[in-house]
């Protein structure tokens, strides 16, 4: 970074206060193109010699690390980390592979009590979790920035309002499991961290400003300790148009494809849309073809397909057609929570004007406060406390009704006045 550099971010820094001008750029003028890591692009590290080392400047360096993994969706199975870029004071700038060095637990633990600045912190952290990675502490600069009313919470966009500088974006999609990879994106990969920890610095001071810096901490602490999200229920159900499937047949048939393809991708470690596409298996249910010339006339089969792969994915129709009734999938999963808001007037009119009258207030609160209605309190908890809400509907009873739902405390002290309201006026 130049000398000019800096001054300009000085200036930014100083113009904007941390927070976002009315333009989305910084007072004194066009924001500055950041295109060189300060000290360069790191050496990728590949051996346990070179992470080693990598550990140990770590540890010795100071203050919080900015942390950043990346990952090859839409390219490779899962969601596993193929770059881990991290900088911190004292240490500089690292880029480590996780294909070459797959344990990166001793990195975690050399970092252990260390804040760790993250954007879209749940994003990144089950990856970092898979290699060793977890942190105790951390700061999430985008839902800082959620907290503090900014209106685009990317990363380029708040490094360009808050910090006065343009990253290049252009290779957030690309396929990093690509090796060796190309230097750009290298480069790319270092600029990310690179003004993490200025970003999160900033962000803090105006989260002070505004009287949310508390907030904002216990929102931190309630992810770096949320335990790892479980496996997902009958994922099937979530293939994209699922909507048509009305019967109970057809929805079989998307199981049976679905699971299918899900067994190839892994096996071949590429994104299951590339094995087969979510509008294919939609058109297979509805169709339930008889035969491997019936399927290669449905939209996403096709001539271009292989016969072997066409008679795989007949196979697994008929085993969808072969089914007995007793074993074919519910039509819908169970609710473990109230119904769909929709259907509440009709269900239970008291409860739509308990939501309606909370939705109001919580929405109304939101705005006054100049952050998300979502950040305040999820919707899930109001629906589920106005469904089924406490006896007799107090300041205690909802505290500990909205506690009991997952609600930080500071969303509890500023939510409960409104839910009493909202359930004594309907009551």
């Amino acid at each position: 970074m130049t000398d000019a550099q800096e001054t300009a971010a000085d200036t930014a820094l100083r113009t904007t206060g941390g927070a976002p001008p009315d333009d989305d750029v910084p007072a004194n003028g066009l924001p500055i193109p950041l295109l060189e890591p300060r000290e360069g692009i790191p050496p990728v590290v590949t051996t346990d010699e070179a992470l080693a080392e990598v550990i140990a400047a770590f540890a010795a360096g100071h203050g919080p690390v900015a942390v950043d993994a990346e990952r090859a969706s839409g390219y490779r199975y899962g969601q596993r980390a193929y770059l881990v870029q991290l900088r911190r004071e004292g240490a500089g700038s690292a880029l480590v592979d996780p294909v070459g060095c797959p344990d990166l637990s001793g990195l975690g633990e050399a970092l252990a009590g260390t804040e760790w600045i993250l954007h879209a912190a749940t994003q990144d952290l089950p990856c970092l979790r898979d290699i060793g990675m977890v942190p105790t502490r951390l700061f999430d600069t985008e839902l800082a920035g959620r907290l503090a009313g900014f209106p685009r919470v990317g990363l380029g966009a708040m490094v360009e309002s808050v910090l006065g500088y343009a990253l290049e974006k252009g290779h957030s999609a690309v396929d990093w499991s690509t090796r060796p990879l190309p230097e750009p994106w290298l480069r790319y990969a270092a600029l990310d961290v690179e003004l993490l920890v200025d970003l999160r610095d900033a962000l803090e001071k105006e989260l002070d400003r505004q009287g949310k810096l508390e907030w904002a901490l216990q929102e931190f602490d309630a992810i770096a300790s949320a335990p790892p999200a479980p496996p997902r229920k009958d994922p099937w159900r979530r293939t994209s148009g699922m909507h048509k499937v009305r019967r109970r047949r057809q929805m079989a048939v998307v199981r049976e494809l679905w699971t299918a393809r899900d067994r190839i991708a892994q096996r071949r470690d590429v994104s299951p849309g590339k094995v087969l596409s979510d509008a294919a298996i939609v058109e297979a249910s509805l169709a339930v073809p008889a035969n491997v010339a019936a399927l290669t006339a449905l939209p996403g089969f096709g001539h271009r397909m292989g016969r072997r792969q066409l008679e795989q994915w007949q196979a697994a129709v008929d085993r969808a057609k072969a089914l007995p009734d007793g074993e074919l999938p519910q039509p819908g999963q169970p609710v473990a929570g109230p119904p769909p808001p929709r259907a509440w007037a009709d269900k239970d009119p008291a409860a739509a004007a308990r939501l309606s009258a909370a939705r109001t207030a919580v929405s109304a609160l939101a705005e006054e406060l100049n952050l998300p209605q979502e950040n305040l309190i999820t919707p899930d908890t109001v629906r589920r406390v106005c469904w089924e809400p406490p006896a007799p509907a107090t300041p205690d009873t909802v505290a500990a009704a909205l506690t009991g739902h997952g609600a930080r405390p500071w969303q509890v002290e500023l939510v409960t006045p409104l839910l009493v309201t909202a359930l004594s006026a309907t009551a």
